[in-house]
């Protein structure tokens, strides 16, 4: 039989070594999905944007993709796709939608988001969705309108950040020129852009906007977990 000394050495080295064992037990993983709702709130107003300020201010519907990190659906400095001109220029979604279809045939996207747009502005909207680790970036845009092709967006926002959901992301909203018209003001008639520019943030003469580098901003994107 051991001695009541030794025995109680020998508990006390278990229980540390059980404690050391479990602070360096790895973390939980994250869930491999998360639900996620966004909410888009236009501030764009005759207040906020005075010059030329259009009588029907709205926002198209929402539309765009989970997608791995690699992707980029639209981006700056970048020619616009068809599908993001199509929506740029009329708010169309279903050509965009059948390119993000074809993305996530081949594997770099995993869904598509579609909602519903604003119709007049300032107002608010909001499209829940699913997202996977695999694939924890999103991209979601809307057409500003009335314009030439100018559009608010994200592109491949990631919705975790060192293997973990972030609870909450805002994103203010800057102005992108989709390069594909030649249009100066809300109104402008159609004016195909021959060549296409590369997308830009939106920087206009001051007699025809107000806005500069894509600001001021017309709203911002928050994305939340549920």
């Amino acid at each position: 039989m051991l001695p009541a000394m030794r025995i109680a050495s020998l508990a006390a080295s278990l229980g540390a070594a059980l404690f050391l064992c479990s602070a360096c037990a790895p973390a939980t993983p994250a869930p491999a999905d998360a639900r996620y709702r966004v909410t888009f709130t236009a501030t764009w107003s005759a207040e906020t944007h005075p010059r030329n300020f259009p009588s029907n201010p709205h926002f198209s519907g929402l539309v765009g993709a989970t997608h791995d990190g690699d992707l980029r659906i639209w981006q700056s400095g970048e020619a616009a796709s068809g599908g993001m001109e199509l929506m740029a220029e009329t708010g169309g979604k279903d050509r965009l939608l059948s390119e993000i279809d074809r993305l996530i045939a081949d594997g770099s996207a995993h869904s598509r988001l579609s909602g519903g747009g604003l119709s007049t502005s300032p107002s608010t909207v909001s499209l829940t969705f699913d997202a996977v680790s695999s694939h924890p970036f999103v991209t979601l845009v809307s057409m500003l309108a009335p314009s030439p092709d100018w559009f608010v967006g994200v592109s491949a926002l990631p919705l975790m950040e060192n293997g973990a959901w972030k609870a909450r992301v805002k994103v203010p909203l800057s102005v992108y020129d989709a390069g594909t018209d030649d249009g100066a003001v809300f109104t402008a008639a159609n004016a195909d852009s021959d060549p296409a520019e590369p997308i830009t943030a939106l920087t206009s003469d001051p007699d025809d906007t107000d806005f500069s580098a894509g600001k001021p901003a017309v709203g911002a994107f928050v994305f939340e977990r549920l």
